[in-house]
């Protein structure tokens, strides 16, 4: 509902904005007609034209872009939301019935483990949210550590196979750096925190079960390139560039009914370009998997 209001309101201001431009156009017109002898005055005319039709365009442009960013932002406020709300009512009911039934050993311990991971997801979406507000805000002076990427890559596989009780061949590690160094100077929690994210991400969108693979190499001798390919639901090509912004998630049914508050990709890339690096997304379109890469530069003498 919310939405096909604001299609509405971004379609009344393109309408209007156009509506404005012809209307100009149409003054314009008579004005050069009624001028067309006297120099000066069709000169006058002319320019403050051009300047009646760029501000109106850019007055549209602005308009458009705000209603946009609000949608995003209301998204996310509510994909939050549900992230924040469904496990504190799963830990909640587990709580009460823990406290209102006399139960076996195995099945507390059944249910402890729930609210563990409840508790685990809950945290996991804080951390986000903070880190979304910390990255930006990083200096040269935070990104000065040496960090094998190597290490951080397995490390971050295990915890994701853990966190999501994958099989052991759902996701796999490819390691085609050939013995080179993979270490890079940066800020040693914000790059484990775009790992995670490329990996969740590739998890959270493949519904029918992750086939991951994580390929790890060198380019150029000079670039630490991680790629993370999955066969999940896909990016069309009018998104793979916008799956970077802050709160973005693509409008589609198998995305929107996937967890997520539109801050992971985001992150990754942010974090990449405060490193000297760059993160991109590539797809076949939707149904054919997405390959997230991040591409750090390379500390050439570790």
């Amino acid at each position: 509902m919310h939405f096909t209001r604001r299609r509405g309101t971004i379609a009344f201001f393109i309408t209007l904005g156009a509506c404005l431009v012809f209307l100009a156009i149409g003054l314009n017109v008579g004005w050069v007609i009624l001028n067309w002898r006297r120099v000066f005055p069709l000169l006058l005319g002319v320019l403050f034209f051009c300047i009646l039709i760029a501000g109106v365009v850019l007055n549209t442009i602005f308009l458009v872009r705000e209603i946009r960013r609000n949608e995003r932002h209301d998204s996310f406020l509510n994909a939050v939301t549900h992230e924040l709300k469904t496990p504190i009512a799963s830990i909640r009911l587990y709580l009460e019935t823990l406290q209102r039934r006399n139960l076996s050993e195995e099945k507390r311990q059944e249910f402890y483990r729930v609210m563990l991971n409840d508790s685990e997801r809950l945290l996991a979406t804080v951390e986000q949210v903070l880190k979304a507000g910390e990255v930006g805000q990083r200096g040269a002076d935070d990104v000065n550590v040496r960090v094998d990427m190597k290490s951080l890559v397995m490390d971050s596989i295990q915890v994701v196979t853990l966190r999501n009780h994958l099989q052991p061949d759902a996701l796999t590690f490819v390691d085609a750096t050939a013995n080179i160094s993979t270490v890079v100077l940066g800020n040693p929690e914000d790059l484990r925190a775009a790992v995670m994210n490329i990996l969740d991400n590739a998890v959270k969108y493949s519904p029918k079960g992750p086939q991951i693979r994580a390929h790890l190499t060198v380019e150029h001798d000079a670039w630490v390139v991680l790629r993370v390919t999955d066969q999940g639901i896909g990016i069309s090509d009018v998104h793979l560039k916008r799956v970077f912004k802050r709160f973005y998630r693509v409008p589609s049914m198998a995305v929107l009914r996937a967890k997520g508050t539109g801050l992971g990709l985001f992150l990754v890339r942010t974090i990449a370009r405060q490193h000297g690096g760059d993160a991109m997304a590539a797809s076949e379109g939707e149904g054919h998997g997405a390959t997230i890469t991040l591409q750090l530069p390379r500390l050439l003498q570790p």
